[in-house]
């Protein structure tokens, strides 16, 4: 497992430090995870899953161990460090505990008493019983252990609550996979004087967080059919009604000329959008109930906007003779002729400015400070902050 994660290439390796590597070493994850057969245990890049709610939706998880260096390489903590983990399972909060030793301290908080007391009884039965583990919403932290030199969060957020920021020593670290405009990232966050500022950004999937700060996505079917839906985070469009019969226009394609080689990173073709197309969502398709009126690559995630009575998605196509493909936009609407060029500039941007680049820098302020004292290129505000992203230039 450890080996796999060393190789070159590998997202997130550069984050694999010799404390968090010995930790890895060490820890028996097999005996954390007793759902699991050792082979599905130390798959490096799968997460197995430990808990179904009434739905057979999954609630729990135990990361992939790729996800979980590279979380704890965001975060740094040091030897005789205070870590607070938000989300429990038992086998992270031991990884924690072996980075910052005997002298430091780890606390393990989650909503789920079925989770708490799993995690437990595990990290006991390994020798982890100086792990302090709460049941508790963990919107409000836990007090009793703060302040904390660095807070991991193990499930999705789509906000950060102001406990958070409150119980971190003054530059202390937050990671966070936070989810802006239906994306998530796991984000590497600097405290300094209440403000967040981004130091590394991955992209990631986690189960969302339950409790307090769970936040639905608002779901808009455009008519016509009811097996496309819209999925947006913010900013759904002020009047769905608009796109009443969309998808019942002609389809209207226009081509990029920007080509993608098959394993090459688009987690910034994807942030670039989501903050700076305006109405960016996410689509997705049910077949079986869909006409055929789109055709998107993936029925499960395709980059979409909604502009008025307009409607657009991304899509790929192989180009002959070349391992690469170009991507394009799909789209519908009375004005989809201009609509489709509008995000397919968008596209155009992202490759003449920020392909192979950094990404933004994010920061995150609390609610209380006025918009107009923002200077970010893009502000998304949600109920606790304003989450501003700014692209580098050129």
């Amino acid at each position: 497992m450890v080996e796999a994660l060393r190789r070159p290439g590998v997202v997130g390796g550069e984050f694999l430090s010799p404390p968090i590597e010995r930790a890895l070493r060490k820890v028996p994850r097999h005996l954390f995870i007793p759902e699991a057969d050792p082979e599905q245990a130390y798959d490096p890049f799968s997460p197995v899953m430990t808990k179904r709610d009434e739905e057979q939706g999954f609630v729990s998880s135990v990361s992939a161990p790729q996800i979980q260096a590279t979380m704890l390489g965001q975060a740094g903590p040091r030897p005789g460090q205070r870590v607070l983990e938000v989300g429990s399972g038992g086998y992270n909060a031991a990884l924690i505990a072996e980075v910052v030793g005997p002298d430091g301290e780890v606390t393990t908080v989650d909503i789920d008493p079925d989770i708490t007391a799993r995690a437990r009884g595990l990290l006991d039965a390994n020798g982890y019983e100086r792990v302090r583990v709460v049941t508790a919403d963990a919107a409000h932290g836990v007090e009793e252990g703060a302040p904390y030199d660095a807070i991991i969060v193990t499930a999705g957020a789509w906000d950060i609550p102001p406990a958070w920021v409150e119980q971190l020593t003054d530059g202390g670290r937050l990671v966070v996979p936070l989810r802006v405009h239906n994306l998530t990232r796991s984000i590497g966050f600097v405290e300094h004087d209440g403000v967040l500022r981004s130091t590394s950004a991955l992209i990631c999937g986690f189960v969302p967080m339950q409790g307090e700060d769970d936040h639905p996505e608002t779901l808009v079917r455009p008519g016509g059919t009811e097996g496309i839906v819209l999925r947006f985070d913010e900013e759904p469009p002020e009047d769905p009604r608009l796109l009443d019969d969309v998808v019942l226009t002609p389809r209207v394609e226009r081509w990029t000329g920007v080509m993608v080689a098959p394993r090459e990173p688009i987690d910034t073709l994807q942030s670039y959008l989501a903050t700076t197309l305006p109405g960016f969502c996410v689509m997705t398709v049910d077949p079986a109930l869909d006409t055929g009126s789109v055709a998107p690559n993936s029925t499960r995630f395709s980059m979409a906007a909604v502009e008025g009575g307009d409607f657009a998605y991304l899509v790929t196509r192989r180009v002959p003779g070349a391992a690469s493909v170009e991507y394009g936009v799909h789209a519908f609407g009375p004005t989809a002729v201009e609509f489709a060029e509008k995000v397919g500039l968008r596209v155009r941007e992202w490759d003449r400015d920020q392909r192979g680049g950094p990404g933004p820098e994010i920061r995150v302020y609390p609610i209380s400070v006025p918009v107009d004292r923002l200077s970010q290129d893009r502000v998304v505000t949600k109920r606790h902050t304003h989450v501003t992203f700014s692209w580098p230039t050129s």
